[in-house]
């Protein structure tokens, strides 16, 4: 098998690896030297069916001894397999990045022998790199659970990030679905990770020219819609790993049904895009907006609304706190307000020192009044000529992707609690989601 033959099976294998973002780290080339990092200079993939390029995207191997039943590549699958060797795989990365096809590279593997052995080889990949071809561009590569420690600790000191798939967001998933695996076999390289990355801030804070372990974080990922498991489930751990292990991201992955399996949707069933767009959005507001999982879903409300944003949806059941008035309102309360965002929070609360706010020099603060007009006063009123009812609120702020990916998908109607066949059109979609969201 040729290395293109190899590199066309192992980024197919890779595509559903969803991990392609900023760096979130910036290093400048030095003499003797090829390439440099920046810290929002990666945002998209290398895939072999012909999409933008500007990371590689490559599993080491996609043999593996393990039998995940989500997984394209596990052992039991027919599938056609392929394997780099360190040596082909530095030099192919090399090559791209010398023609301008790539900044960076993202790393990972099936299950190759054991751990030890998979880790092994990724190590001698990235010291090829780092070492024989002096490449300071930005690698991005995955912990494999179960290696020994002292094998995590070499990988992260070459990788600029390092991440350890959860996958599966619960303990009874990872059971029924991937037996191979369990919680602890993957926290535990995950606890690692977290605890050497403050180690090594600390040494540079007192030594200059200390090794830097994953200096771009730690991030993971998990699979949505494969298991039963609510929106209220997935965004309490993904909180929970936030605050424990201080993760950069956690990645949402719509399951693509790839096999038959009694425990997983059947081959056909459309992969639930618009609820992991949901999920994206929560984690915005759980990173940066101040809000908790809880305050997003709760008992009552374990899955987030596909006809709104979740800050919509937050503010739509808690109309008693609206509206609030834009010229007295604290900053936290602002960033709660649909169509202000973190930057337009802190131009408000600049701007209103100087004088009255009204509705114009909000929109010229980057307000999206559309969405905000309906929680926000200025000077006590409101837009003139605006009447608001929860009904006129819902039908300004229901997204038409939303609305479209629902009409082409019904079944997804029994968030409402109602019936599809009884609910024909635009209007059916907003009476049955006014009662969730009063």
């Amino acid at each position: 098998m040729t290395v293109m033959e190899k590199l066309s099976i192992l980024t197919d294998a890779a595509k559903y690896d969803a991990a392609c973002t900023s760096s979130g780290l910036d290093r400048n080339a030095r003499a003797g030297t090829i390439g440099n990092a920046t810290a929002c200079g990666i945002c998209h993939s290398f895939a072999a069916d012909g999409r933008c390029i500007t990371l590689l995207k490559v599993l080491l191997s996609n043999s593996c001894v393990f039998d995940c039943q989500y997984c394209v590549n596990r052992v039991s699958r027919d599938t056609p397999r392929a394997t780099f060797t360190p040596e082909e795989l530095a030099e192919l990365t090399i090559s791209f990045y010398r023609r301008n096809y790539i900044e960076g590279l993202f790393l990972s593997s099936g299950v190759l022998r054991n751990p030890d052995y998979t880790c092994e080889q990724m190590i001698r990949t990235l010291e090829l790199l780092r070492v024989r071809y002096r490449f300071g561009g930005y690698i991005h590569a995955k912990a494999i659970p179960g290696a020994d420690p002292r094998l995590i600790e070499r990988l992260g000191l070459l990788a600029d990030r390092m991440s350890v798939n959860i996958e599966l967001p619960s303990q009874e998933s990872l059971r029924l679905l991937a037996p191979d695996k369990s919680k602890t076999s993957i926290l535990k390289p995950m606890g690692y990770i977290s605890g050497r990355i403050a180690e090594s801030k600390h040494d540079l804070a007192v030594y200059r020219h200390a090794p830097r372990f994953a200096p771009a974080g730690q991030s993971t990922q998990m699979i949505v819609g494969a298991t039963p498991e609510s929106d209220r489930h997935i965004l309490s751990l993904a909180e929970g790993l936030y605050r424990r292990y201080g993760l950069k991201r956690v990645f949402y992955s719509a399951y693509l049904p790839v096999t038959e399996n009694a425990l997983l949707p059947p081959p056909g069933t459309k992969p639930p895009l618009l609820r992991e767009h949901r999920l994206y959005q929560a984690d915005w507001l759980l990173r940066y907006y101040g809000f908790s999982a809880d305050e997003l879903v709760d008992g009552e409300h374990p899955d987030l609304n596909p006809l709104v944003d979740p800050k919509c949806g937050w503010a739509l059941r808690h109309m008693e706190l609206f509206p609030v008035e834009a010229n007295k309102a604290p900053y936290e309360l602002l960033l709660r307000v649909p169509g202000v965002g973190v930057k337009s929070a802190r131009r408000i609360v600049r701007a209103r020192r100087a004088g009255t706010l009204d509705f114009a020099a909000l929109k010229t603060l980057g307000v999206v009044l559309k969405r905000a007009q309906y929680f926000l006063t200025c000077g006590g009123k409101m837009t003139p000529g605006l009447r608001v009812t929860p009904e006129s609120a819902l039908r300004a702020l229901a997204e038409p992707e939303g609305l479209r990916l629902l009409e082409e998908t019904p079944e997804q109607l029994s968030f409402f609690g109602a019936p599809a066949a009884r609910l024909p059109g635009k209007e059916g979609f907003y009476a049955a989601a006014l009662p969730r969201l009063a």
